[in-house]
């Protein structure tokens, strides 16, 4: 067996052609005769003990081929592995195969995806847009209201329910004068404002005084439940009490309780940092996506598409893990947002691209500046991940190779290179027309984040992927079976957002 020649093709494939001689085919062939005559039968014989020229007269000539191929075509690629300097990417297919005789042995021709060869320019001294963090005094009015709301005491009033008030009830639903299911509940706790349930509903309560009853006509919305959904219905509706919320005073002590902090101004500084740190932490991502996208978009080479399929596999598993680590089940997610798992994989394929190239350029500036990394910084990155995967190092290592540790490893090194270097510019005033121009969100680079940015279950994978998608709610919807609704999840960056429920959780629909 050897390698006749090599035909190199768009989109970084290449045809390898592979010749099988005589001898090598006629060894294949009686293996595969040897492997398939118990499952053969002919007649006169019992099965196993027919001669291969009796089997291939009866069957055709070409009733091994198969069989013998399956041994050969192994063997034609190991041979490209270790005979060609051929940097190959995924899995190799045979794509083609000529029997020419047994006599004279046969062609195979095996396909490949290759590292593409990548170029790159000037990679020092680029220049992005980076804004300066800033937390006005209105936000961090805003998030000490929240805390005092959360901490504010619960107790009756004896007056008229107002937006705001707890309004504890009992309430039954009918449709044409029969009850719906999901449609009655007895001392439910409804905040008004919060809008829980179906339009109209909680304004309709306001007013009212404990012990009061009244009947609410209302419709329910058309993208609603199909046996409720635009119909008429009417909610007799019993107050027995109404609760508020006691705010605490805004002083020392209240800084005191919900933080570590003394006094309220030390408690106000510290939201302030937090939300400037968090900023500049965003503003950094953005500068380094900016510059990313400078260091590509000259750059002109073919990416095999094998390469991003395995990107947008990445980043298909990357989306399952976010999900699962905040509760919920991704299919289930996927349905919630209306959108089917392939639909979304392939929404991935334009990021994945720019990612793969992205990585690409970044592997080429590791080399040319000789980044090299030792074997104590691939422990460090192993402690790092089973710490952060609260996993045995061992398993770890069992799931990530040295090898990835290292690619990713040189491709965060340069990617921090270029950013190093990079200068930084003041974003346009207010009212130009540069800042009056859509902005482009483009997202953070893998600069590969080694094991500890990576789900250790989901195997081997090369780089982060296109991104994290954002948060789903952590706050899931009601157990109970009443006309309250669902609260709508966030959807990834990118990806359309599930409707919000009209009036019923999820599962009552």
């Amino acid at each position: 067996m050897n390698i006749k020649n090599s035909e190199r093709k768009e989109k970084s494939m290449a045809d390898i052609f592979v010749e099988v001689g005589a001898e090598e085919l006629e060894k294949a062939l009686m293996n595969a005769y040897f492997k398939s005559r118990g499952k053969i039968a002919v007649p006169g014989f019992r099965k196993g003990k027919a001669p291969r020229k009796t089997i291939e007269r009866m069957y055709g000539s070409s009733v091994f081929h198969s069989d013998a191929l399956d041994l050969l075509a192994p063997q034609a690629i190991d041979l490209i592995a270790a005979e060609t300097d051929l940097r190959i990417v995924g899995f190799p297919r045979v794509t083609d195969v000529d029997f020419k005789d047994e006599n004279a042995g046969l062609d195979i021709t095996v396909s490949v995806a290759v590292y593409p060869e990548v170029t790159v320019g000037e990679y020092k001294g680029l220049s992005a847009v980076k804004t300066q963090p800033e937390a006005a005094d209105s936000e961090i009015d805003s998030e000490i209201a929240g805390m005092r709301l959360r901490n504010a005491r619960i107790e009756k009033a004896e007056r008229p329910a107002v937006n705001g008030d707890i309004a504890v009830i009992d309430f039954e639903g009918f449709l044409e004068g029969e009850p719906f299911e999901g449609g009655k509940d007895e001392n439910y706790e409804l905040e008004l404002g919060s809008n829980s349930f179906i339009h109209g509903f909680e304004e309709k309560l306001q007013g009212m005084s404990a012990g009061e009853e009244r009947e609410i006509d209302l419709v329910f919305p058309d993208n609603y439940a199909e046996h409720l959904a635009g119909k008429p219905v009417v909610f007799k509706v019993k107050l027995n009490e109404v609760k508020e919320k006691i705010l605490p005073d805004l002083d020392d002590e209240f800084a005191k309780d919900v933080s570590e902090f003394d006094t309220l101004d030390e408690y106000k500084a510290d939201i302030r940092a937090r939300l400037v740190a968090a900023r500049q932490e965003e503003a950094d991502v953005a500068f380094e996506n900016a510059l990313m996208d400078k260091l590509i978009e000259p750059l002109d080479f073919d990416i095999p598409d094998v390469m991003v399929e395995e990107q947008m596999e990445i980043a298909m598993n990357n989306f399952a893990a976010q999900v699962s680590a905040h509760g919920m089940d991704p299919s289930t997610y996927l349905r919630i947002m209306n959108i089917s798992p392939e639909d979304f994989r392939e929404n991935s394929r334009v990021t994945s691209e720019r990612q793969v190239r992205i990585m690409l350029a970044l592997e080429k500036i590791a080399e040319l500046e000789g980044i090299e990394v030792s074997g104590e910084d691939i422990e460090k990155e192993y402690e790092s991940g089973a710490e952060q995967y609260k996993m045995e190092i061992d398993k770890l290592k069992e799931s990530v190779s040295e090898e990835v540790i290292t690619r990713d490893v040189k491709i965060r090194r340069a990617a921090q290179l270029v950013t190093d270097s990079a200068t930084a510019e003041e974003p346009a005033p207010e009212g130009s027309a540069e800042a009056a121009a859509p902005a482009v969100k483009v997202k953070k680079p893998s600069s590969g984040k080694a094991a500890a940015k990576r789900n250790p279950e989901a195997g081997e994978a090369t780089a982060e992927g296109e991104g994290p998608a954002k948060k789903p709610s952590t706050r899931k919807p009601k157990s109970d079976n009443t006309a309250k609704p669902a609260e709508a999840q966030d959807a990834p960056e990118g990806q359309p957002k599930p409707k919000k429920a009209a009036a019923k959780p999820e599962g009552d629909k």
